[in-house]
């Protein structure tokens, strides 16, 4: 069951310029699959900066998504970043160019043109297909224009996608459902947690300690929060982890509490 994780890559982002969509999208479908993301990074538009990411990425066992720059402008970095990061070159890749190709025809005949293939802008645009070697690619189902994936040494599978989410979103699901159905709702995963007032983290953290000593596997959290709509000023505690562990987390997790003698508010419970 390997992990999840997501590369955003963009200044756009950074900048404020835009306010970053994919990652709650992916979470969401990530968790209707009964899986979820493990970890995120986010990185602007410099070429060392993607590149350390994706060896990061490239260096591990993760099923990872990449979101930004596999364009062909010249802030569109990410297709030369991930050949560095595997150390192989940049290739024509004849499917890829035959999509790209496609849609410059298609888009010709919508304008009533004649397709012109050796004109300027339409070679640029073939750039878009020069992938490292060895990538796969992935259908554009909004423009053709396809992403691809690629394979690290440590077997981390490396899935890219523009950073238009009218594009990426339906490309991680092809992935996802073509790619990683072995892995949908196998490791059932789940979450109790009770709403507490007037409870100090300090007075808790013996008893979190405890928990996760006694229950292997099992996460405790504390969310803290001042201006909640309902609840007010309160604290959130709870225990996540695989569905079969929780429950007995969360007995221990409560006869706890009854011994410190705090006051117990609603309990919240999350599963997937």
């Amino acid at each position: 069951m390997p992990a999840f994780g997501l590369i955003l890559v963009g200044d756009e982002i950074l900048s404020g310029k835009r306010v970053d969509k994919h990652l709650p999208t992916v979470i969401r479908l990530l968790a209707e699959r009964g899986l979820s993301l493990s970890w995120m990074e986010l990185v602007g538009d410099d070429r060392a900066r993607i590149t350390a990411a994706l060896q990061r990425a490239f260096g591990g066992s993760d099923v990872v998504f990449s979101c930004g720059g596999i364009g062909a402008t010249p802030d569109d970095h990410t297709r030369q970043c991930a050949a560095a990061a595997l150390g192989v070159p940049l290739l024509p890749h004849p499917e890829a160019q035959a999509l790209i190709t496609e849609r410059m025809q298609d888009v010709a005949r919508e304008k009533g043109e004649v397709f012109a293939p050796d004109r300027p802008d339409n070679l640029h645009r073939l750039q878009m297909g020069v992938l490292p070697r060895g990538a796969r690619t992935i259908p554009n189902p909004y423009n053709k224009i396809p992403g691809f994936s690629c394979t690290g040494a440590g077997g981390a599978q490396v899935h890219f996608a523009p950073g238009f989410p009218v594009m990426a979103w339906p490309m991680i699901e092809w992935v996802l459902d073509t790619s990683c159905a072995q892995w949908f709702h196998r490791a059932p995963q789940a979450e109790h947690s009770i709403v507490l007032h007037d409870a100090p983290e300090s007075l808790l953290t013996p008893l979190m300690e405890r928990i996760e000593a006694e229950h292997p596997g099992i996460k405790v959290f504390s969310l803290p929060s001042v201006d909640h709509p309902v609840h007010g000023a309160h604290l959130e505690l709870g225990v996540k982890g695989a569905a079969d562990r929780v429950p007995a987390a969360w007995q221990a997790l409560v006869a706890g509490l009854q011994r410190l003698s705090v006051r117990l508010g609603p309990e919240i419970e999350r599963g997937h």
